[in-house]
């Protein structure tokens, strides 16, 4: 022991260190005596081991230190990632939201109310259905980026999904508002460059300012309401909302929930409009379209609801609704008449049908189970959906042209036409669209372009239909140029079952095409 210290003392600070340490004290040092006795062996040991604890504790605490700083990190990247868009690095529909419901906050205290506008891109599924949806990102990424060059500084850019867009504009008046969408308009009128692709995007806007007692989401939904006004009144345009378009969705709402109802209330009915060879004046087949007999709103035509059942998804049912009709009604005319063994029927089939997996075992379900030969149908798809390449479109037509059923491109000349791809699609017919020949009898370079597309689509191996045949002279021009078949009114209009059946029965003609006396061929 020290000299001058009793071995209680010692034994006590001892005791006391070890308690100190042991309560989290790893700085305590227990002090030695010159004797370097026993005790002064155990109190070396004791404050080692402390020491060592503390290097341990130091080095936990460095790395809890460093874990706690990655996690943060992780964090606010998480927030990031959750508050914006992958694809252009803006906003997204939730930072959007939060960002309106904060500048509704600040105008509780006297400030202008934010303005928002919504801004969704005109026709860009003609893009990626076209060029693909690799060159569609790349478009939308430099939208966005010449959409935030032309906001203000402090306004918020969001894409929130697909190729709509948003800007939350803070205390902003609705004049202001559609001064920055104007400079959007004119922001996007320049063309982009994608590989050697040019680009012209158009973009349909709607501005809503806020008004008192209308949350984020009454904001947002009275913006898309301009929007979708904006749209209707044709591309490039801007639209600030009214009440009264508020109404218009509604209309469109009733009407969708009204044509849900209305295919299992038998409102729906088909007319047929026929398909005549040209040199002959004979009905070789028919196109079956769709006509609503509304209870209240009398007869709906297919330009009034057709865009709201694809909007709604109800295109499926009609679509399956309109097959199984006609191959119904073929049935009928089969068991009452001799039906020629070319004449067929179309039924048109949306890009939206063409996409089930299901489409195949359905169409060869209703053939079986009306007894209707397969080479009977042809299914008319729009270019469109033909050039989209998905793998389950590829399926479906290559099994539909396997069951024997004829594929024709319909309204051909509408889109981003190229011959290149139609050698390689199981298609049989090319329906042209009506644009090509409306002026073929008064432009003889209209003229010399029709011959020169149905030269190629039967080097393809494929016949050509011209459709919106009006007149005597179009008619026979296409006669001269070696067109086979058509449709359009200067034949005949769209006609109900018994009608087309009484020309089947009596075997008459529709308006025979002759060919002027000074007509010469083209090429």
């Amino acid at each position: 022991m020290t000299e001058g210290q009793p071995a209680d003392t010692r034994l006590q600070q001892v005791v006391d260190g070890i308690v100190r340490i042991a309560a989290g004290d790893l700085s305590t040092r227990i002090r030695t005596s010159p004797n370097r006795d026993d005790v002064d062996a155990v109190i070396t040991g004791i404050n080692l081991l402390a020491e060592e604890l503390n290097s341990v504790y130091q080095e936990f605490e460095e790395r809890v230190e460093s874990r706690t700083i990655e996690l943060q990190a992780a964090h606010r990247q998480m927030q990031r990632m959750a508050m914006s868009d992958a694809l252009t690095g803006m906003a997204n529909r939730t930072a959007l939201m939060h960002g309106i419901e904060a500048a509704l906050l600040a105008s509780e205290d006297g400030a202008k109310r934010p303005s928002v506008l919504m801004i969704d891109l005109d026709a860009f599924k003609d893009i990626n259905d076209s060029f693909g949806h690799q060159t569609g990102d790349q478009v939308l990424v430099e939208v966005a980026r010449r959409i935030r060059w032309a906001v203000r500084r402090g306004d918020t850019v969001a894409r929130l999904g697909g190729d709509e867009f948003a800007v939350l504009l803070p205390e902003t008046s609705l004049t202001a508002a559609m001064g920055v969408a104007a400079r959007v308009q004119e922001a996007l009128t320049e063309c982009i460059r994608v590989d050697e692709l040019d680009v012209w995007p158009r973009a349909s806007i709607g501005a809503h300012a806020g008004l008192a007692g209308e949350s984020a989401e009454d904001i947002m939904v009275r913006a898309d309401t301009a929007m979708y006004a904006a749209k209707e009144a044709g591309r490039g345009q801007n639209k600030a909302f009214e009440p009264v378009m508020l109404y218009s969705r509604q209309l469109r709402r009733d009407m969708a929930a009204e044509l849900r109802q209305g295919v299992g209330r038998d409102e729906l009915f088909l007319d047929y409009q026929p398909v005549v060879e040209l040199a002959s004046g004979r009905m070789i087949g028919v196109e079956a379209l769709i006509r609503w007999q509304h209870p209240q709103r009398g007869l709906v035509m297919p330009d009034d609801f057709i865009p709201i059942a694809e909007e709604t998804g109800i295109i499926l049912d009609l679509g399956r609704w309109v097959l199984r009709a006609a191959l119904e009604q073929v049935a009928c005319w089969e068991g009452e008449l001799a039906l020629e063994p070319d004449f067929k029927v179309r039924v048109n089939l949306s890009a939206m049908e063409l996409q089930r997996l299901d489409l195949v075992d359905h169409v060869r379900q209703a053939l079986t189970e009306t007894g209707i030969s397969p080479g009977r149908l042809i299914i008319e798809i729009t270019e469109s959906a033909f050039v989209s390449g998905g793998d389950v479109e590829m399926y479906s037509l290559r099994s539909l042209s396997a069951l024997g059923v004829g594929i024709e491109i319909d309204d051909f000349g509408t889109g981003y036409s190229s011959i290149s791809y139609l050698r390689r699609l199981p298609v049989h017919t090319v329906k042209v669209d009506r644009s090509l020949i409306r002026d073929i009898s008064a432009d003889p370079g209209q003229r010399h372009f029709v011959d020169a597309v149905h030269g190629l689509i039967q080097a393809a191996g494929m016949e050509a239909v011209f459709e919106g045949i009006e007149t005597l002279d179009q008619a026979a021009d296409l006669l001269v140029l070696g067109c086979r078949s058509g449709q359009g009114y200067y034949f005949s209009r769209p006609l109900a079952a018994r009608q087309v059946a009484d020309i089947l029965e009596t075997g008459a003609v529709l308006p025979l095409v002759q060919a002027p006396a000074n007509s010469t061929g083209a090429g």
